[in-house]
């Protein structure tokens, strides 16, 4: 007599498998990226990873309060970007700083983002927290893609309404632009990059030196840009932005 052999087990083990491969080289994807790394229905690879009881290798930490920003009152600068959907890279880039606690003291990571291409284009890297570490993430990224955008947006902090940051941006006729204060999400994007960052960056205390810990970033920023399936993009930043200029190129 001949019996049917139930296939969901010995397939669901093999989506288990796959998804084991991936969390290898990206321990921080959750089920989305790992659908769209293996080209499979998202809704069957979070059904597989509830099944196994399947987590990603890395887990989100609560982000520490900025007290020293905590009763400033509002700068005069304006949100210019809240209707704004930008079709093409450098036309609105995005600043923010986070902190990354090392040996019982901060070190302190400042980015900039393309909104468009969510690509990292700079960033500066400091023990301190002021103007000298958020301006030198945008001359850090004026450098690299020598261009400017029209418009830099961030929160309301201390350090992006320095004069010394105001007049430089003012200097290269960049506009701009600034969360209203309390409203965390109009800084979004940068939220969530750092969130996920931190996660791709890992438990920092297994480096004994504070070198290894700046390379490790340095490297992390790398898998960011190049390797790291953007969920909104399908694909990596830089992929992202190659096959905006390689269409662009096509149409000149």
């Amino acid at each position: 007599m001949l019996y049917y052999k139930y296939k969901r087990p010995i397939i669901d083990d093999e989506v288990k498998k796959q998804i084991e491969s991936v969390l290898t080289d990206h321990p921080a994807y959750g089920h989305k990226r790992i659908a769209l790394e293996l080209k499979l229905n998202k809704k069957r690879i979070l059904r597989v990873m509830k099944k196994f009881k399947i987590k990603p290798y890395k887990r989100r930490v609560k982000k520490p309060r900025k007290i020293e920003d905590e009763g400033k009152p509002p700068t005069s600068y304006k949100n210019l970007i809240e209707l704004i959907c930008p079709i093409a890279p450098h036309a609105v880039w995005v600043a923010d700083f986070t902190y990354i606690k090392y040996q019982d003291k901060f070190m302190y990571l400042a980015t900039i983002m393309d909104l468009y291409t969510r690509e990292i284009l700079g960033w500066n890297i400091s023990r301190y927290h002021n103007k000298d570490l958020v301006l030198g993430a945008l001359l850090d990224a004026m450098r690299r893609t020598e261009r400017r955008p029209q418009y830099l947006h961030s929160d309301q902090g201390s350090e992006y309404d320095s004069q010394e940051y105001v007049l430089y941006a003012e200097k290269e006729e960049i506009h701009i632009s600034m969360s209203r204060k309390g409203h965390p999400w109009e800084n979004g994007h940068k939220e969530s990059f750092y969130s996920g960052f931190k996660l791709d960056l890992g438990n920092v205390s297994r480096y004994d030196e504070v070198g290894e810990l700046i390379e490790s970033i340095h490297q992390t920023m790398y898998y960011y840009n190049h390797k790291r399936i953007h969920t909104s993009l399908k694909m990596s930043p830089v992929q992202f932005r190659r096959l905006y200029e390689e269409r662009f190129r096509q149409t000149v």
